[in-house]
């Protein structure tokens, strides 16, 4: 008897044979229930304090769908994470939140409901959490990150100044003074009182920065004279009613958090050098006067976290400085490379293929170190890109020459001139600005050279005589504002 014909159903799939079934049932024992049912694998979760944001990273073999909502009182945040399981990585969060981190005060973890996790990070001050992702690039899988910015925003401006104020001496107190009459007083002061001064903002801000209220005084019965002037002393002083012209370096450590940067075969990171040298320049900077004026470096980064390339240009604009130097150590694919090169910003084509292609690597840092592609501040950041001027760029050019021959006298260099190439991260239209590949660190010689405390010094002289020999040809521009 023939078998009756079933109806016939559309795209019909053939059923799987026998060998087909038992070849899957081999694999669910093989894999295990709890594979089989997971979305996404955690692989490494990172906590990066600063006191511009503190971010935390959850990095996964697959994509993590995730849920989140604000608490302001207490501050904290909760993310729901989905498809996933309570794990010992995700555990980890706990213990890797500092005492000292500026912003999280702790962090919660636990399985909130059947494939969902819950995290919740209690903050220590009311803040403004961004929660995004990030699809795999260079040595990264996929990236859950939050970044929790403080609702009030560090300025680099004020943090300069508060710095400025930390290491100014203390003033001496005046002597008293023999009492006079009240109209001899009254004539003395006001021949003394000087003209009214040209509004400065900066100068406004140590004023209410320096101010501390004091306890009301009594009238005084017999009227005394002012003090007498001081003379002029040299040195950095910053007062309520005295300031000084100060002369502002923007040092830029290249990479960092996320972003490791170039690696050598050692495992020498480039975030990590590069951040070193900038102190020990720091240092140099802070004890040196240029015609008189005393100099402050402000340092883009000033610890192991991202910071996206147009927000360090940003920074540098908001302290006014008036030099940026982005500190580097180069990498190549083959360890023969080596030597240091200086770079400026070329409007135009690059001037070397080699140049180019450095440009291309160091503008992809944003990828790599994790930038929220849809924060408002990312559109900001792009309108530098069409703003440097030629006047900037040849005062680069003759800043890049100076460092470039004092980094000759203590090691190889790569080419004997500046380069050129769109750096994104000297666009600053009016900031000379230069970056410096202070090695290859890809080579094994040069990678030890910068880890060697000795020459990291030597390279910190260099550029600071570079810096010095350039301002000699180059005063500062006058400026309104002085700290």
């Amino acid at each position: 008897m023939n078998e009756p014909t079933l109806p016939a159903r559309p795209a019909a799939t053939p059923l799987p044979s026998r060998r087909a079934v038992l070849q899957a049932g081999s694999l669910v024992l093989l894999l295990g229930t709890q594979q089989i049912a997971r979305g996404a694998t955690i692989l490494a979760v990172r906590v990066w304090p600063a006191p511009e944001y503190s971010r935390v990273t959850i990095e996964s073999d697959g994509a993590l769908v995730a849920k989140q909502f604000f608490v302001t009182t207490p501050p904290r945040l909760a993310v729901d994470i989905e498809g996933i399981d309570l794990s010992p990585e995700l555990r980890e969060l706990v213990a890797k939140v500092k005492p000292d981190d500026p912003n999280i005060a702790g962090i919660r973890v636990g399985q909130n409901a059947p494939g969902v996790v819950r995290l919740v990070v209690d903050l220590k001050q009311a803040a403004m959490p961004q929660v995004f992702t990030l699809p795999p690039v260079a040595a990264y899988q996929h990236r859950l990150v939050f970044d929790l910015y403080p609702a009030a925003p560090v300025d680099p401006l004020e943090a300069l100044i508060a710095e400025r104020l930390r290491d100014a001496p203390a003033k001496p107190a005046p002597a008293p003074n023999p009492p006079l009459t009240a109209a001899a007083a009254a004539n003395a002061a006001a021949a003394r009182a000087p003209a009214a001064p040209e509004h400065d903002p900066l100068g406004d801000l140590i004023a209410q920065r320096s101010q501390r209220p004091g306890p009301p005084e009594p009238p005084p019965m017999v009227a005394t004279a002012p003090p007498p002037p001081e003379p002029a002393r040299p040195g950095n002083r910053a007062t309520s009613t005295q300031t000084d012209r100060i002369i502002i370096v923007a040092l830029d450590p290249g990479h960092g958090g996320e972003d490791p940067g170039a690696i050598g075969p050692a495992g020498t990171r480039e975030k990590d050098v590069v951040l070193r040298v900038a102190h020990l320049l720091r240092d140099r900077i802070n004890a040196t006067t240029v015609g008189g004026n005393p100099m402050r470096a402000f340092l883009t980064r000033d610890g192991d976290f991202f910071v996206p390339l147009g927000t360090r240009v940003e920074k540098a604009r908001r302290v006014q400085a008036d030099l940026f130097i982005s500190i580097h150590a180069d990498a190549f694919t083959t360890p023969a490379a080596r030597g240091a090169s200086v770079f400026a910003l070329s409007q135009g084509g690059a001037s070397s293929t080699a140049a180019r292609w450095l440009a291309n690597k160091e503008n992809q840092a944003d990828l790599v170190g994790g930038l929220n592609v849809q924060s408002k501040d990312r559109h900001v950041q792009r309108a530098l890109l069409d703003m440097s001027t030629t006047a900037q760029i040849n005062d680069s050019l003759k800043l890049g020459s100076v460092l470039l021959g004092e980094i000759g006298n203590v090691g190889k260099l790569h080419k004997p001139r500046v380069e050129q190439a769109g750096f994104a991260v000297l666009k600053a239209p009016d900031i000379p600005s230069v970056l410096v590949e202070t090695a290859f660190i890809s080579n094994p010689e040069e990678e030890k050279r910068l880890r060697s405390s000795a020459y990291q010094e030597q390279l910190a002289d260099a550029l600071m005589r570079g810096i010095t020999r350039y301002f000699a040809k180059n005063p500062p521009l006058a400026r309104s504002r002085s700290v």
